[in-house]
């Protein structure tokens, strides 16, 4: 189970996220959902520890900062980091000793071959396209079989076979019990894997959805009812503003 409470996130004396809480059961698919600069990527990264923040993280009921939390959760980042010199095998096998977690032969073989990287194994990281980064990114995380999983923009630069096999791979870790966050801007990439929606922009969540309690409702329908009539909001709210500074200018006007 994936728990965040009450996080804010400040840069200086802007707020990047502003008392955000949600929470994603075990075996559940959760889409943090929003536009290019919503927070969603603020959020990520404090859940993986990558930055300082305000508020509390749980992962399996432990502090998102401790190792036992650490060792029992995966992350993808957006923009995958390859080390230059060591082979694609060799990010695998550096990632099993960093976990101390074993990957038997056929485990590996299945994983390349899932990713169509089998032909790819001795490709050292300066030599693989973006696509082929986030590849291994992937591998990488699903070879220390997490019990959290959180992927951020995971299908952005894959090919459509490796958008469909990631799917189905997602779907199977949810079978598993596996609890999974997936942050992306592309409704279309996730409209048949979510179980429960947030719907992030300025920095909070918006609305919370969870899929058994909508019916049949789109979740593109779910996502521009919120953030159009934010959007709706703030255009009043700038109306009113400068219906305010008119009549302010024309009761000076008048003074004078």
């Amino acid at each position: 189970m994936l728990e965040v409470m009450n996080l804010t996130k400040k840069y200086g004396k802007t707020i990047a996220v502003d008392n955000v809480g949600f929470a994603v059961p075990d075996g559940r698919i959760g889409i943090l959902l929003g536009p290019n600069g919503a927070g969603k990527s603020t959020v990520i990264k404090s859940i993986a520890g990558l930055l300082k923040y305000k508020g509390t993280i749980r992962i399996q009921g432990l502090n998102s900062r401790t190792m036992e939390a650490k060792r029992c959760f995966a992350y993808v980042p957006e923009m995958p980091y390859m080390y230059d010199a060591l082979t694609v095998r060799e990010h695998i096998e550096f990632i099993t000793r960093a976990y101390g977690v074993e990957c038997t032969e056929e485990e590996l073989k299945m994983l390349f071959d899932r990713f169509e990287l089998t032909d790819k194994q001795e490709k050292l990281g300066s030599e693989l396209s973006k696509g082929m980064m986030q590849k291994v990114s992937i591998c990488c995380a699903l070879v220390i079989k997490p019990k959290v999983i959180l992927l951020d923009e995971p299908m952005v630069g894959l090919d459509p076979a490796a958008i469909r096999e990631l799917k189905t791979v997602i779907l199977d870790l949810r079978e598993k019990g596996c609890t999974i966050l997936i942050s992306t801007h592309m409704l279309e990439m996730v409209r048949d894997l979510w179980d429960a929606t947030f719907v992030m922009d300025g920095g909070h969540i918006l609305g919370t959805y969870v899929k058994e309690n909508v019916a049949n409702e789109d979740l593109e329908e779910l996502f521009f009812s919120v953030t159009g009539q934010k959007a709706s909001e703030e255009r009043a709210a700038v109306q009113r503003g400068e219906e305010s500074d008119t009549v302010s200018a024309e009761v000076e006007g008048d003074g004078r």
